[in-house]
This record gives structure tokens, C-alpha cells and sequence, in this order.
């Protein structure tokens, strides 16, 4: 069982790494393409010493496509960046790269299950309520 300081940690790495790419999209300066790299490292390597090799590549390779991507140096830069604006949880966060990017995005739809089992057949919706009941 981990404990709940090294969540709190790995989840504010998580929002530093993206705060950095969202500072990259505005600014699309070398220095804070770095610094996005840098964190993404720091997130790969785990929490091991620097002096260990970072086995876990995953937030450097994405880190470095979204980059590309950002910078219109990637042939499937939009595909690339609404993938990324799919997976941002934060609404705030995630309108901020959509204006940054300057790109459409639509959220998906999402449709809840209808799973009512019965429970209001035979009453009237409520639009349906006679005028003399209200």
C-alpha cells in the first residue's frame, strides 16, 4: 500500500508536466520544451536516483510527440493533440490548450445507461402536469 503523500506527489508531477506543455503552447520556446522533457524525465525515472537510468520512457516519447505536435512539426499534429485534450481531466486545464493550440475541439458525448427497471411507468413526465394541479 503506497503511501498518500507519494500519490499527492506523482499527481502533481502529473499537473506540473502538464502546466509545462500548456506553457509551451503558448510560448513555443525552446526553454520550456526543455523543461517539459526535464519533468517528464523526473515522472519516468520514478522517484529513483538521477544516477539510475530511467527505465519507463512513456512520458518522454509523449512528451516529445506533443511537442511536435504543438510546434506543427508532426504530420498528425491535430490527431495527436485531441487525443492529449481527451485525457486532461481538469475542464480549466483543458479549455486553456484549446484556445493555446487554436484547435476545434468538440468533447465527446457522453451517454448515460438508461437503467430505470420500471420505476416511473405510468406516471406523466413532468411537463405533462395539468395546469388546475399546479
Amino acid at each position: 500500500m503506497r503511501p498518500q503523500g507519494s500519490v499527492e506527489r506523482h499527481f502533481g508531477m502529473l499537473r506540473a508536466w502538464q502546466l509545462a506543455l500548456l506553457r509551451f503552447a503558448v510560448t513555443l520556446d525552446n526553454v520550456d520544451r526543455m523543461n517539459v522533457m526535464a519533468i517528464a524525465n523526473e515522472i519516468n525515472r520514478g522517484g529513483h536516483t538521477p544516477e539510475q537510468p530511467a527505465t519507463f520512457s512513456f512520458f518522454r516519447k509523449t512528451s516529445a510527440d506533443l511537442c511536435m505536435a504543438i510546434s506543427r512539426q508532426h504530420e498528425s499534429a491535430d490527431a495527436i493533440l485531441r487525443q492529449f485534450l481527451t485525457q486532461i481531466e481538469d475542464d480549466r486545464l483543458s479549455r486553456a490548450f484549446i484556445g493555446a493550440m487554436e484547435i476545434d475541439h468538440q468533447a465527446p458525448t457522453v451517454r448515460k445507461p438508461k437503467n430505470d427497471n420500471g420505476l416511473w411507468r405510468g406516471l406523466s413526465p413532468r411537463g405533462d402536469i395539468p395546469s388546475s394541479a399546479r
